[in-house]
């Protein structure tokens, strides 16, 4: 299981080619993301089905490179629009393991109850 206590975690929205392995992956961090692999973060990926997840971490020593793949079902995957990567929580990834929706943050004001009586 990825230790998750203060670390920063970036979605990488949208579809990856999970051909990719550390090497590619490390490389879409540096130069699509504009991002460091070497920082502490959990980068996660998503191919186009949405059933296999790779994350990619620094332990201070190497690099870790761990896949979970969904034996049925789908992982409900941001899509790429106008940001290309997201930054949540710890305890959303989990949330998002476990399949719960991440989405982008939205402030507005909610409507309890209205009556037209």
């Amino acid at each position: 299981m990825i230790n998750l206590k203060g670390k920063r975690v970036y979605l990488a929205c949208g579809r990856t080619d999970m051909r990719m392995g550390l090497n590619g992956l490390t490389a879409r961090i540096e130069m699509s993301f504009r991002l460091d692999p070497f920082d502490g973060g959990i980068f996660i990926f998503c191919n186009r089905n949405r059933n296999l997840i790779k994350a990619v971490e620094w332990d201070g020593n190497g690099f870790w490179l761990h896949s979970k793949r969904l034996e049925r079902g789908q992982f409900p995957w941001p899509t790429e629009g106008t940001e290309a990567t997201m930054s949540i929580t710890g305890d959303e990834l989990s949330l998002l393991l476990n399949g719960m929706k991440v989405e982008q943050k939205l402030k507005r004001n909610e409507i309890v109850e209205r009556r037209i009586v």
